[in-house]
């Protein structure tokens, strides 16, 4: 039952990852805006998931797979997030690219950490 969860789960989060990407694609001209709200909000959700989970030892693994590793992991995206800033690159937009990575790498790690304490405020 286990890869039932996390399909489910996958098949869920890379919907609304794509879905992103298509409503958000044409507000910016270098960074893809549908790649970075899927990552900075995968963080969140991921720092509320561990907060909810770590409240509730008792519940079915399978939840957790849902959840973190199948929406999260689906919704989230760091071959998309590498290929984008690999591509910054080859087009000699340096400064682009180092934001681009800035805000992803920090921004996620940042948003994670406020989603659990969101959790934890909550709780």
């Amino acid at each position: 039952m286990s890869w039932i969860a996390v399909a489910i789960g996958a098949a869920f989060g890379a919907w609304l990852r794509w879905a992103l990407t298509v409503f958000l694609g044409h507000f910016h001209s270098h960074i893809q805006l549908g790649t970075l709200v899927a990552n900075l909000a995968g963080g969140y959700l991921i720092g509320l998931a561990l907060g909810f989970f770590d409240a509730l030892p008792t519940l079915a693994p399978a939840w957790r797979l849902f959840v973190i590793t199948g929406f999260l992991g689906g919704l989230t995206t760091f071959s998309s997030f590498s290929g984008e800033a690999m591509v910054l690159m080859q087009r000699g937009h340096y400064g682009w690219a180092l934001g681009h990575v800035t805000l992803h790498l920090l921004g996620s790690i940042g948003f994670c950490v406020a989603g659990y304490a969101t959790w934890r405020a909550i709780a």
